[in-house]
């Protein structure tokens, strides 16, 4: 379809019968087409729209700043956050202190995928960290992800299955289309010089990699807090507590070394 996206929100100030239905005739008036609609957070109502004239976009944001009722929140090209808040019908919670880390609980597990998805979609390198508790969701969320963005996906260390430590990978597993996941506690405390050098190779590597328990991670190694792209918190609950105390200090035995 041809045109580009924009992204309306407004908040609603009085939700009165056919508030909406006066929004979508004058977007029909315009020939601006709706491609998705949705609430988002509190009163506010979230558009993806197309157009192929820009002028028709400055007015539109002139007539409905002119509407009783609503105020418009934002009017632009359509960000990924603006795509899953349409999506999903919320934002994410973004931390205020550091605009890289992103919290879900694990009933919001389906924004998180999709969250991710789009992440693993980008080429080129980057490196994600993914915080949280034993048995919250962390490894399953990433392979799912993976899924959704047709990558494929390969465990350097891991604990999902059978506890995991690679020295090597195959030829085909040394791709940047892969997504290499990364257990931060096993990879530091519980392995082999061989694995540490296989790590390495990874992080030089134009790809993506997702690193659980990246703290341990940065402690342990001479990859810093800067090196990520993002940090993606899961909790159980949001007032959960994430530490790493009785995990990096577990008898972690019976890992396959291969």
């Amino acid at each position: 379809m041809d045109g580009h996206e924009w992204y309306l929100e407004y908040q609603i100030h009085k939700n009165r019968p056919g508030l909406l239905g006066d929004i979508a005739s004058l977007l029909g008036m315009l020939s601006i087409n709706i491609i998705t609609i949705n609430g988002v957070e509190h009163k506010r109502r979230g558009m993806l729209l197309r157009t192929d004239d820009r002028e028709k976009i400055h007015a539109l944001k002139q007539i409905l700043n002119r509407v009783d009722n609503i105020t418009i929140t934002a009017i632009r090209p359509p960000t990924l956050m603006d795509r899953l808040a349409v999506r999903h019908g919320r934002y994410l919670d973004r931390c205020l202190e550091d605009k890289r880390t992103y919290r879900f609980t694990r009933d919001e597990l389906g924004l998180l995928v999709d969250f991710m998805a789009e992440l693993f979609q980008k080429e080129g390198h980057q490196v994600i960290g993914v915080r949280g508790m034993p048995r919250v969701g962390k490894t399953e969320s990433i392979v799912a992800s993976s899924v959704c963005a047709n990558k494929r996906w390969t465990f350097v260390s891991s604990t999902l299955l059978r506890q995991t430590v690679r020295k090597q990978l195959a030829v085909d597993e040394m791709t940047p289309n892969n997504v290499f996941i990364i257990d931060g506690i096993v990879s530091t405390l519980r392995s082999t010089e061989r694995h540490h050098m296989l790590v390495q190779e990874i992080m030089r590597m134009n790809a993506t990699k997702v690193i659980e328990h990246p703290d341990i991670f940065v402690r342990e190694t001479e990859t810093t807090m800067d090196d990520f792209d993002y940090i993606i918190e899961l909790r159980n609950d949001p007032d959960e507590i994430i530490t790493y105390d009785v995990l990096a200090n577990s008898d972690l035995t019976g890992f396959e070394f291969r």
